[in-house]
């Protein structure tokens, strides 16, 4: 793929930055306090900072993106944050010493968007208050929820790879990042009903919701299964929602590095709506 002499100069200059951060022996000292921490032999309380302001954060216009490329851009603006991350907020955070690449996976969804009205208050903030539509009322609209359809171009991959090498040759060596699952059912299931819909439908049809939450639970696995055929799944990234994943067990010895499956990395899931 071709990517201009801008867009590549640009690229580098972060990249040196960054690996000047990324190659400090206080990275391996962090690294090992994470894994002594997910090991159950935590040495200190660890600290992530992860979730920010973004959109309140550029000051000085360090933070803005100037890469035309949309594949190199996305990488840009990694950079971009990490950076502005570890020069401001670094707490126990960890830099790696490689750039992370995303691999060029498709992703059907459930068949199902977000309906809802949105109160916005600052343009410039992707956080806003929204009012969701209730779109199962009956039984026969759980069949709504499809089975996600993942695939990848093979071809599109190999041609990001062997790009990203030349753009980052002498500075930084590459890794694909894959798939991670986010198995919070619940969050999608308040957003396709409302959060207060989904309150009382538990309390007065039961087993309705259960009936909603089994047909998204066995397109769940489905999609899970695709992407271990596929070997997708994320082991280069070493954070997984707001936390590191650094211990002595994942990935497995035996992980398949080129084609990784769940079996061989953290995943995370949650149930926000039960806290109230």
């Amino acid at each position: 793929m071709d990517i201009s002499k801008e867009d590549r100069a640009i690229l580098r200059e972060l990249a040196q930055k960054y690996m000047t951060y990324a190659s400090l022996p206080v990275q391996k000292e962090k690294r090992e306090l994470w894994r002594s921490l997910n090991s159950l032999h935590m040495e200190k309380p660890m600290v992530a900072i992860d979730q920010m302001p973004w959109n309140e954060l550029d000051v000085d216009g360090s933070l803005v993106c100037r890469v035309q490329d949309p594949v190199f851009r996305e990488i840009e603006q990694s950079l971009r944050m990490q950076i502005y991350k570890w020069e401001h907020l670094p707490a126990d955070m960890v830099l790696d010493p490689y750039i992370l690449i995303p691999r060029p996976i498709q992703n059907t969804g459930y068949g199902l968007t977000f309906i809802k009205e949105t109160l916005d208050t600052d343009a410039s903030n992707s956080v806003k208050a929204q009012h969701f539509t209730n779109q199962f009322e009956e039984p026969e609209d759980i069949e709504k929820i499809k089975t996600p359809e993942i695939s990848i171009d093979r071809g599109q991959e190999k041609d990001i790879r062997q790009t990203a090498e030349a753009v980052f040759e002498g500075i930084a060596p590459v890794k694909m990042r894959g798939m991670k699952l986010h198995v919070g059912l619940w969050d999608y299931i308040t957003q396709w009903m409302g959060v207060e819909n989904c309150y009382i439908e538990l309390m007065d049809r039961p087993e309705f919701m259960h009936a909603l939450m089994n047909r998204l639970t066995d397109a769940t696995i489905d999609m899970i299964e695709q992407i271990n055929r596929l070997g997708l799944y994320d082991v280069n990234e070493n954070i997984c929602h707001c936390s590191y994943t650094f211990d002595n067990t994942l990935p497995p010895k035996d992980c398949d590095l080129e084609n990784p499956t769940s079996h061989d990395n953290w995943c995370f899931g949650l149930a926000q709506l039960f806290t109230s």
